[in-house]
């Protein structure tokens, strides 16, 4: 994980951005262990990333200063619309958007923030025995909270955190995982076992917007060293395999079938991407290399990023498509990037949020920042 500035020159890669690490440390020790305000990146550097400018830096900057201003006391954020308060799965993703720009908690201007949302999640998921990451309230669909939390917890595991917070991350991550390995649905011998997952632990049904939210979680805890069993992994890829339908995209629930999904197909991409499978121009082969192609070429055909909204799931579809879209490189993502880009600047509130998908501000703008940062390349689960 890097430590450097999110606005740093590119060639300087890896190495920490100490100028702006120490500012945030002198501020910290300013206003002690009380909430921090608002924080602000420093000037962008002399080479950004490709594609980006100063135009976007501010963009982002005000989209990440409006999260630290809404996090609570207790270092979560809650969801402002009309779907419940949900703060496991507000605070992991505001968590990972902080972290997009290269804070971890210990480092970068945003650590202070980063290190409480994940000190939150850490407490709620010692609070429950039996390992799963949901916070209190209005949160009926607990398996959405619970793999974004467990997302960015790996995500902070595989930073260098100090000793006795690596061990509880550890814990908890471990019992998370087990929940999620546990509530897996199975088709049955005849489709190979494939499993998929539903809105909670114990329904043991399977959906398509719960299984890659819980594919990607376990392979970020993969990826930062939490045993995670392979076949689990395989089961749920399996999964979306067979929710293909003819025209190339994924259906809602294998069970249910019914006609493709784009949102769902876009992040089916994603989490392929992220397991290792891929189409012909990204490296795959044979019929898994076509599967893959037939699926991407059916999202590229549905979604544009000036599109409007399919069943009101704008923020979410984009949040996976850019993913894929900047794993798979070429001209898709340079044909995308620059136009998602000015889409998200004229939809950005005057005061920095956006209200994604009549969810909330905290969804839509942690989705927002995190789709505007993919070039810095900080995030693993991200990465290309």
């Amino acid at each position: 994980m890097e430590r450097n500035s999110p606005h740093a020159s590119a060639q300087r890669g890896r190495r920490a951005g100490s100028a702006r690490v120490a500012a945030a440390v002198v501020l910290a020790a300013a206003v002690g262990f009380g909430q921090m305000p608002a924080a602000r990146g420093d000037a962008p550097g002399p080479v950004l990333p490709s594609m980006m400018d100063a135009k976007t830096i501010k963009c982002i900057d005000k989209g990440l200063n409006y999260l630290v201003k809404t996090q609570r006391a207790d270092g979560s954020w809650l969801n402002s619309g009309g779907y419940g308060s949900y703060p496991s799965a507000m605070t992991a993703l505001a968590g990972l958007s902080l972290m997009a720009g290269g804070s971890t908690p210990e480092t970068g201007p945003y650590s202070r923030n980063v290190s409480r949302a994940m000190n939150y999640l850490i407490r709620i998921a010692k609070s429950h025995k039996d390992g799963l990451i949901a916070g209190p309230g209005s949160e009926s669909r607990s398996m959405y909270g619970h793999g974004f939390s467990m997302l960015f917890l790996a995500q902070c595991y595989g930073t260098e955190i100090n000793r006795e917070t690596g061990k509880d991350l550890r814990e908890v991550l471990d019992k998370a995982v087990a929940v999620t390995v546990g509530s897996q649905s199975d088709l049955g011998k005849s489709n190979n076992h494939a499993g998929g997952w539903i809105y909670t632990p114990t329904s043991k049904g399977d959906e398509g917007s719960v299984t890659v939210t819980q594919l990607q979680a376990l392979r970020a805890c993969r990826n930062a060293g939490i045993k995670v069993p392979k076949s689990t992994i395989d089961r749920a890829v399996a999964y979306l395999k067979y929710c293909q339908m003819t025209d190339g995209g994924i259906c809602y629930s294998a069970r249910s079938r019914g006609s493709s999904r784009p949102a769902i197909s876009a992040a089916a991409i994603a989490c392929f991407y992220a397991a290792g499978v891929y189409d012909r121009k990204t490296g795959g082969a044979g019929v898994e290399g076509q599967m893959v192609e037939k699926l991407v070429n059916y999202v590229r055909g549905k979604v544009s990023s000036q599109s409007s909204a399919w069943g009101g799931h704008w923020f979410y579809t984009h949040f996976y498509l850019a993913q894929a879209w900047y794993q798979r490189g070429g001209k898709d993502w340079k044909d995308y990037y620059p136009t998602i880009r000015g889409k998200l600047m004229q939809m950005q509130s005057p005061d920095g949020s956006w209200n994604g998908d009549s969810v909330g501000t905290t969804y839509g703008t942690a989705l927002g920042t995190i789709i505007l940062q993919l070039p810095y390349n900080y995030l693993p689960i991200y990465q290309k």
